[in-house]
């Protein structure tokens, strides 16, 4: 019989690889911004994890739009980097990761709402699942208005086709400036909706309000005056309003 004691132990299997780990959304390091001699955003380092959901809450003119412009590689920095999911912002792999919704809509005056996503998705990269477009399109409120031309719609329904765009590409970063103005309630309600959707499926998400439904939903609040972070962290609809009315 064998001596089972003096037999070499088998190897044991190797443990599995640790995954690595999600490259944040968005890092800033020193990130500013200068108008001659107008500071509209301070050094910033800053770094927005993936997945999370934050607001971005300031008065008029504290940097808001700057931060998310220059997140969004429509802006050049004056000093300082920034990168989404670890590339340069302005970079392709960080444009192609990257939703911007500006507070103003960017539309094209000759293409209807359905050719608008067609085209947008198509030109992302993404495969255009007409299904989908259509249940977006539903989803804003746009359905009896899918083959008009939104450059001739009111500051509301150009604000739903906005958003329609922004949501219908691919992204791991969606950056949304003042996305409520112009909307009815039940347009409300469908972005937040929206946009929670976009985070539980592993988007982070930066919206620049002060809506109090928006902000109540989010466990990071991020505010900016003169172009300075004066919180981060966690914040009350009434937090905010002192924050913006001081």
């Amino acid at each position: 019989m064998a001596d089972l004691t003096s037999a070499d132990p088998a190897p044991a299997d190797p443990a599995p690889a640790a995954a690595a780990p999600a490259a944040a959304a968005l890092v800033t390091e020193g990130l500013a911004k200068l108008y001659a001699d107008l500071v509209a955003l301070e050094p910033l380092d800053l770094t927005i994890a993936a997945g999370e959901m934050v607001a971005l809450v300031g008065h008029n003119g504290s940097g808001k739009s700057t931060l998310l412009r220059l997140a969004a590689g429509l802006l050049e920095a004056t000093a300082g980097s920034a990168r989404v999911a670890g590339t340069p912002v302005g970079s392709p792999p960080a444009r192609a990761a990257t939703s911007y919704l500006p507070d103003d809509p960017v539309l094209y005056d000759d293409l209807s709402v359905r050719e608008h996503l067609a085209y947008v998705a198509s030109l992302h990269g993404a495969e255009v699942d007409e299904d989908n477009v259509e249940r977006l399109i539903a989803r804003v409120g746009l359905a009896a208005r899918a083959d008009d031309l939104p450059s001739r719609f009111s500051r509301g329904l150009r604000q739903k086709a906005s958003i329609a765009l922004a949501l219908v590409r691919p992204f791991e970063l969606l950056v949304v400036d003042e996305p409520f103005v112009g909307l009815d309630a039940t347009g409300k309600a469908s972005l937040l909706e929206l946009l929670a959707e976009a985070n539980a499926a592993g988007a982070a998400v930066v919206v620049a309000t002060h809506d109090a439904s928006y902000v109540e939903r989010v466990s990071r609040c991020i505010a900016l005056r003169e172009g300075a972070v004066v919180l981060d962290g966690t914040a009350t609809p009434q937090d905010v309003l002192s924050i913006v009315s001081a």
